[in-house]
């Protein structure tokens, strides 16, 4: 399993932008794909994104797409959840997984998360 440790969450008015990191231990990083998922107070947990091991394919949910940008740096055991436009309805805390499909499932070694909080 790889351990996995998301940074990067606050507090930001609708329109603006935050940057989440999601930093893995182990050296089979680079072997996973990897996902970004969310939970809203008294929602299920949503899958946000997803990136595949090479970052050669990516997946965005409708609510994000065009908004949220997601990457990965094999060499660090780093990937990154870049969102832009941020409205109230993105608040949430945010979790990265590793191991998954890029449908969303499987994903099985996961983040303690990280809070986003986008203020109207």
């Amino acid at each position: 399993q790889v351990q996995l440790v998301e940074s990067g969450g606050g507090l930001v008015q609708a329109g603006g932008s935050l940057r989440l990191s999601c930093a893995a231990s182990g050296r089979t990083f680079s072997a996973y794909n990897m996902g970004w998922f969310r939970q809203a107070p008294g929602k299920e947990r949503e899958f946000v994104s997803a990136i595949s091991w090479s970052a050669s394919s990516t997946y965005y949910a409708d609510s994000v797409k065009g908004r949220f940008t997601i990457s990965r740096d094999n060499a660090k055991n780093t990937m990154y959840l870049q969102m832009n436009s941020l409205k109230p309805e993105d608040t949430a805390v945010y979790y990265c997984a590793a191991g998954g499909r890029m449908n969303g499932q499987g994903f099985g070694s996961w983040g303690q998360g990280t809070q986003v909080t986008v203020s109207s």
